[in-house]
């Protein structure tokens, strides 16, 4: 419910610093039309933004090395 709601919130949110940004009246057909090619420009933008990290986080290393030298055991 929580993740439904901050998207709700992100999505109205960056419609409204569209229009205001913008100067967009949204009575005109030409500026809802405007709006319209902005805004699915942004997500598209927010959407590659996203794979882009999702690909770094991807092919970071995640796992420790194995290269590192193990404690030294010695025995009492």
């Amino acid at each position: 419910m929580r993740i439904l709601l901050f998207l709700l919130i992100f999505i109205l949110v960056g419609m409204l610093f569209i229009i205001s940004n913008n100067n967009l009246a949204m009575i005109k057909q030409e500026n809802i039309s405007t709006f319209n090619r902005i805004y699915f420009s942004y997500l598209s933008d927010i959407f590659q933004n996203i794979m882009g990290i999702s690909g770094n986080v991807v092919k970071l290393e995640w796992l420790p090395n194995s290269t590192v030298n193990p404690v030294n055991q010695s025995k009492f």
